[in-house]
């Protein structure tokens, strides 16, 4: 490993050192299932590639458009950027368009009483940092279109689990560490079957659902029902 988790949490999480430990543990042990199924991994790879190339060409215009709009609101950053854990615990930098407002990071201490989600993820459904932009981008997940490029470099997938932060992983039980044996990708079972409405467990159970059951026939059937998710907006905030 190039990274290590622990090293990337930017909140204290003293209550959590020696589950912190034995977490890199687990990690640095961790199997990589692309090493396990090679011809599926490397049909996926391909596919990878050729699929986020295409769509960053078809999907220009929509970048640019949304780079405006972001941009003419406040004048700030077009893009907002945050370490992930991805493939056996590697750190990566996360790429979104800005939805939130430009000191949200620090206002989040301030909200933590009023998180609506269970587990170790912080969701507020009216949460008051997101712009008016940014509501319309995040309901038709456009603020996720810059992770093609991160498909594009090999850091994440199509499809595959989220990505979670590095403070979220340290409150993993090993049953979720699973989840990070296969590579993140940008839609999965999570992202067609409910989103943000979900709880943790069913997340996670999701998750390892796929794990599973993992091929390309299913990666196809998520991608092709990504679409109409999006469109339906259920638990997109």
């Amino acid at each position: 490993m190039k990274g290590n988790v622990a090293s990337n949490i930017k909140e204290p999480v003293i209550e959590l050192k020696e589950d912190a430990q034995t977490t890199q543990t687990r990690l640095e042990n961790c199997v990589n299932l692309d090493a396990v199924h090679v011809p599926y991994a490397h049909i996926k790879r391909i596919f990878d590639i050729i699929g986020a190339a295409v769509l960053i060409v078809l999907l220009s215009p929509v970048f640019l458009v949304v780079m405006l709009l972001v941009k003419l609101h406040d004048r700030g950053p077009v893009f907002y950027k945050s370490t992930r854990i991805g493939l056996c615990g590697e750190p990566f930098t996360f790429w979104k368009f800005r939805t939130m407002v430009l000191n949200a990071d620090k206002l989040k201490a301030e909200l933590v009483q009023q998180n609506e989600k269970d587990g170790p993820i912080f969701k507020m459904k009216n949460d008051p940092r997101v712009t008016p932009i940014g509501r319309h981008l995040r309901r038709l997940s456009l603020d996720e279109l810059p992770q093609l490029f991160s498909v594009l470099t090999g850091q994440m997938s199509l499809v595959g689990p989220r990505p979670p932060l590095p403070h979220e992983v340290l409150q993993y039980r090993v049953e979720d560490l699973e989840r990070l044996r296969v590579k993140p990708g940008i839609t999965c079972y999570w992202q067609v079957m409910g989103r943000s409405d979900l709880s943790f467990d069913e997340w996670m159970e999701l998750d390892r659902r796929y794990i599973q059951d993992m091929s390309f026939m299913l990666d196809f059937k998520l991608l092709l029902k990504t679409p109409f998710a999006v469109l339906k907006s259920r638990g997109s905030y």
